[in-house]
């Protein structure tokens, strides 16, 4: 009787969990559908001069004050402490996510300006806009194993400001270079009449006539020159650094930080362009989904491949490390940062992707298409993931 009893509750639990996660994951879809159809032809209010408009406002207002708010109120000198293994957690996300896309590529065998594409997709996790949709629906669900939902979603939205601030350094810096190298047989169409080869002619012969050593540094400082300090200084990254400053320097955090600060209307401002990333970037998601249900060429099993990677491989793979660092002392037992880490696993790909494709001048739409597929799967991803994950850390 005790044992049936026990069941029972454990069923019920696993349900309330259940239902816990899936409301962020109808919140987000529902929201998504509408930008979908804001972005269809007949209707045309979300085009796609609408969704870049609204992306350059995002990108450079809404989204930087939800990083910087989000960071300046939770980070201290003993929360950064304690969340030292995030950094690295995002990087292995990146550096496991490359090797199982190359294992895609190996066994799929796409053609060659696809395969920095594949890679990419598998290695850059959407770390930024669906933690940020997910943390606070989740935390504010009666049914959350995280506690007080205010505090929850205070330090929630702080754990995912750091990440999302580690994860757009990773993808402008090791992502960007790695999808360049993979794509160099694919010109940059400059214009309409002139391409450029991304690998200079003049670095192909050098490493002809060089040696092996020669190779690897001349490889380095090719990438190296080829580095965008525009975009690895993000509007977001720049915000996260004052907001590490703001909350590491007890003179600026009491200027500015609390009800009592001097200068609180800066803080409260800031805080209040923040609160509209969330709505924004759902429906431009949504929008720029339909050119990917326009997109075709692509391989079936190409897409199977970077789904399974995302969904099946990375999420098994995170839950060991994280398990495994918690085991071992590396991490503290708070549920909410020990979901943080695992969620970094299981989200789709990252949408600045898109953008990538674009400044090569090649994959745009294949990408599309992966993208399209991805975030429709994620709907059943990001609800039985952290379901689990609840689960394991509650």
């Amino acid at each position: 009787l005790l044992i049936r009893l026990s069941s029972d509750e454990t069923r019920m639990k696993l349900l309330d969990l259940f239902i816990t996660s899936s409301i962020p994951v109808g919140k987000i879809l529902v929201i998504t559908g509408i930008g979908f159809y804001l972005a269809l032809d007949r209707v045309n209010i979300l085009n796609q001069d609408a969704r870049k408009q609204l992306n350059n406002i995002v990108f450079y207002v809404f989204s930087p004050s939800l990083v910087a708010s989000s960071l300046a109120e939770t980070i201290t000198y003993e929360s950064l402490v304690k969340m030292w293994f995030m950094p690295l957690n995002v990087v292995l996300t990146f550096i496991i996510g490359s090797f199982l896309g190359w294992l895609v590529i190996k066994v799929t065998k796409p053609p060659s300006h696809l395969r920095g594409i594949i890679v990419g997709c598998c290695a850059a996790g959407n770390l930024g806009n669906m933690p940020l949709i997910i943390i606070p629906a989740i935390c504010n669900e009666k049914g959350s194993p995280f506690g007080d939902p205010e505090t929850c979603e205070k330090y929630g939205l702080g754990y995912v400001a750091l990440s999302m601030a580690i994860g757009s350094i990773c993808i402008w810096t090791y992502v960007y270079n790695l999808m360049r190298v993979l794509a160099r047989e694919t010109p940059i169409i400059i214009g309409t009449s002139s391409t450029v080869p991304l690998i200079p002619t003049k670095v192909v012969q050098v490493e002809e006539q060089f040696g092996t050593w020669s190779k690897i540094k001349q490889r380095v400082c090719s990438a190296a020159e080829n580095i965008n300090l525009g975009t690895i200084f993000a509007p977001s990254t720049i915000a996260a650094l004052i907001a590490l400053g703001v909350g590491l320097i007890p003179t600026l955090r009491k200027l500015l930080i609390g009800n009592t600060a001097p200068l609180r209307v800066i803080e409260d401002s800031v805080s209040l362009l923040g609160e509209g990333t969330i709505p924004l970037l759902t429906l431009i998601i949504g929008g720029n989904l339909l050119k990917g249900l326009r997109g075709s060429g692509m391989h079936k099993s190409v897409i199977l491949g970077v789904v399974v990677v995302r969904y099946v491989l990375l999420p098994i793979i995170g839950v060991l490390i994280v398990q495994g660092a918690h085991y071992l002392g590396l991490i503290t037992s708070e549920p909410l940062y020990q979901f943080v880490l695992l969620l970094q696993y299981v989200v789709p790909p990252a949408m600045n992707l898109g953008t990538i494709t674009q400044l090569f001048g090649s994959g745009e739409s294949e990408c599309s298409v992966i993208l399209f597929w991805t975030y429709a799967l994620a709907s059943v991803s990001l609800t039985l993931w952290p379901t689990f994950f609840m689960w394991l850390v509650a």
